[in-house]
């Protein structure tokens, strides 16, 4: 067996694979150089440097496994290793002690002022009154997104004996307990926090969470610490709020563009700044790299992956057959999750037809996955998706049945917390999936892009007025469904449309008479 390793890694990953197989390492390589050599290899070993585009994968006939060493992957086509029967595996747990600590780290030296006290000193001056710092014991510190470095840092936090209140939209009660938090709103951390701290991926529902007013309700002494994502902290809000003297302090490691040569932060004196140290520990590089490392041993010792990005165990002429289900799977449990827009209890998924008889099991991982993905991003994959859900207390139940209507087969899924509930049923026509019912409504809408999904009255004068400020906005309609019920009575209506819409403008479109609530789809 043979490994390529094109980017950079730590030796001890590259000791363990060379006692198992022969192991070259070509650093820089570009698509074609890498085309040129990789049908030769069995596994690839990859950073964030080399492209692992759909040529490669085309070419790399005798490839098992491409492994990254680190948790993005968005430099491979993921879609066209699946196709080929290609495992790709990343280390999402590699550095995630890293961030928590560095975090931690940032909070510390927020509370007592030690990089500035450190300067001073350099500076040849001894200025101990104007370094008076803060303790962090019972102090509360407001953890916004409770994924595994955030719990990593409250359960650290509480060894400090600090009060934790969390946000996380996704997270039951019951889970919360387990940790040892207490829940609230953005709003209430930022009413009530002394120290607020962000740890959640960067989607449109996270950008800017912490904007202008949560800084407006924030305490004078409040400090805030961003070791996650460039973006979740509105920066020109944060810039403000530290100049005007509005909170105490910022530790930020992450910024929108990096490195932040135009960021108004970094001209403000209460500001500390770490280049994106959150994974930079010497450990943490040795992490993903043994990780990577013992993934490709045993996938190329005919053994199972545990950080799959795909479905490792669907043979290539069964993922032939199963992978527009998957796709359509995965992609009508994002709109379900997005739909209901909250924490869910429950997830029903109801095979219907000729696909009731197949082996579902990959199928279902994809709609745990993607229900999960809405609140965790890229540290959901098809292995952990399961144990994630549970994790989560969120029941998946399966049902199958062998009639389907008007298809030869369907998918039906509900997501639901409570009686709120959520539901859309697809089937897959000429190879490509389709969404067919929502809430209970009859459609035919193409599952990708933009998706604005309205409940309204049924009567005159509601969809007209909506397509009008749609239109004003230079937002185009390419698709519309509308539900059909008796005047009066309550219905929807889906709006495929071609590019994102501003909040501000579905604000307006929730105000139109007669619509009782509009949300946007992003698949």
């Amino acid at each position: 067996m043979k490994v390529l390793v094109s980017d950079s890694l730590s030796e001890q990953g590259l000791s363990i694979l060379k006692e198992h197989f022969i192991v070259d390492v070509k650093t820089g390589l570009s698509e074609d150089e890498l085309i040129d050599i990789i049908p030769e290899y069995n596994a690839l070993v990859i950073r964030s440097g080399t492209q692992v585009t759909r040529k490669v994968i085309e070419v790399a006939e005798n490839m098992k496994i491409v492994g990254r060493a680190g948790v993005g992957v968005d430099n491979v086509d993921v879609a066209a290793a699946t196709e080929k029967g290609i495992i790709v595996v990343n280390a999402p747990e590699g550095n995630m002690l890293s961030a928590a600590e560095h975090t931690i780290a940032m909070m510390m030296s927020l509370s007592r002022g030690i990089p500035q006290a450190n300067a001073s000193m350099k500076a040849g001056k001894w200025e101990r009154k104007n370094f008076m710092g803060v303790e962090v014991n019972g102090k509360t510190l407001g953890v916004v997104g409770l994924g595994r470095i955030g719990a990593e840092v409250a359960k650290r936090a509480q060894g400090l004996e600090m009060d934790i209140l969390a946000y996380d939209p996704f997270i039951s009660e019951e889970r919360a307990n387990e940790l040892g938090v207490k829940l609230g709103t953005v709003k209430e951390i930022a009413k009530k926090a002394d120290f607020i701290t962000v740890h959640t991926p960067l989607i449109k529902e996270t950008r800017n969470i912490i904007d202008e007013a949560e800084f407006a309700v924030m305490k004078s002494n409040a400090r805030i610490i961003n070791c996650a994502r460039g973006g979740i902290i509105n920066e020109e809000a944060l810039a403000d709020a530290l100049k005007s003297g509005k909170i105490a302090g910022a530790a930020i490691d992450v910024f929108v563009n990096e490195p932040p040569v135009d960021s108004p932060l970094i001209e403000c004196e209460t500001l500390i700044a770490t280049p994106h140290l959150g994974a930079s520990t010497e450990e943490a590089q040795v992490n993903v790299a043994v990780s990577v490392a013992e993934e490709v041993i045993s996938v190329l010792n005919g053994g199972t992956a545990k950080n799959a990005i795909n479905i490792p165990s669907v043979k290539p002429e069964v993922m032939s057959m199963l992978a527009p289900y998957i796709k359509l799977s995965e992609t009508i449990s994002k709109a379900c999750a997005q739909l209901l827009g909250r924490n869910y209890d429950m997830m029903e998924i109801s095979y219907n037809g000729e696909i009731s008889g197949k082996d579902t099991r990959p199928v279902t991982i994809a709609a745990v996955k993607g229900m999960l993905e809405v609140a965790l991003d890229s540290a959901v994959n098809y292995v952990n998706a399961t144990s994630l859900a549970k994790s989560r207390k969120v029941e998946v139940v399966e049902r199958k049945s062998k009639t389907s209507d008007e298809y030869a087969s369907t998918i039906s899924m509900e997501l639901s917390k409570g009686d709120d509930k959520v539901s859309i049923t697809g089937a897959v026509i000429g190879g490509e999936g389709k969404i067919i019912g929502l809430n209970g409504e009859h459609v035919d809408i193409i599952p990708s892009g933009f998706i604005i999904v309205a409940k309204h009255t049924n009567k005159p004068n509601v969809i007209g007025p909506c397509c009008i400020i749609l239109g004003q906005n230079d937002i185009n309609i390419s698709g519309m469904q509308v539900g059909r019920a008796k005047v009066g009575e309550v219905t929807m209506m889906a709006l495929n449309v071609d590019s994102e819409v501003p909040e501000p403008v579905l604000n307006k479109m929730k105000a139109v008479e007669g619509i009782i609530d509009a949300k946007l789809i992003d698949l």
